[in-house]
């Protein structure tokens, strides 16, 4: 029987059956291609000496940018892009930002706390309940989002360099339609439980 090598070293098989559907043995392999190639991604981009690579070359004022800046400097930036102005109602508050990141409202006010000392993200009271604030972006945490906007399109663009328009919007939709599914049925730490637990009952 024909056999072709995937990206990922592991041999795949070619024979279908006739109904035009994947056999069992096809499907399997293609999920385990997927959680490889997944596997793979999270240990290139959570390398520790990326993350303080990452760090030494965005620094406000001086100071190193931490990661967690970032994901508050993006949270609030579609928070304010999705309110209309004038609207009370769709202040960003720190509650906001911790249902944007998916995060406890603990959590975020520090995260919060973190970026506006760095400067990128102001706080003024609420007009609306001043036990709040509202947030938004200083000057400088406009300027952070703009240059990470730019070096993240440039870096997919090189790594897409050679797919085709047509590769790269397909692939966009399903990776959408992937983390879509994800979110609604995410991971949890109990789940490694579980594998330690059968794997040790078998």
């Amino acid at each position: 029987m024909a056999t072709e090598t995937s990206a990922t070293g592991r041999p795949a098989e070619r024979d279908a059956p006739r109904d035009g559907s994947p056999s069992a043995s096809a499907a399997d392999g293609v999920l385990t291609d997927i959680a490889t190639a997944l596997f793979h991604l999270r240990r290139v981009w959570a390398k520790p000496d990326l993350v303080k690579r990452v760090r030494a070359q965005t620094a406000t004022d001086g100071r190193p940018l931490q990661l967690s800046n970032l994901m508050v400097v993006n949270a609030v930036a579609a928070l304010t892009a999705c309110a209309p102005p004038d609207e009370p109602s769709c202040e960003v508050t720190v509650g906001a930002v911790a249902e944007r990141l998916e995060i406890d409202p603990s959590t975020a006010s520090r995260l919060v706390g973190h970026a506006i000392d760095a400067g990128l993200v102001s706080r003024r009271p609420s007009p609306v309940d001043a036990r709040r604030a509202n947030l938004g972006l200083t000057e400088s945490g406009r300027r952070v989002k703009q240059v990470s906007d730019r070096f993240r399109r440039a870096y997919l663009d090189d790594l897409m360099a050679d797919w085709s328009e047509r590769e790269r919007t397909e692939f966009a939709r399903l990776l959408t339609r992937f983390a879509d599914a994800a979110v609604q049925a995410p991971m949890y730490p109990d789940g490694i439980d579980r594998i330690f637990e059968e794997a040790a009952a078998d």
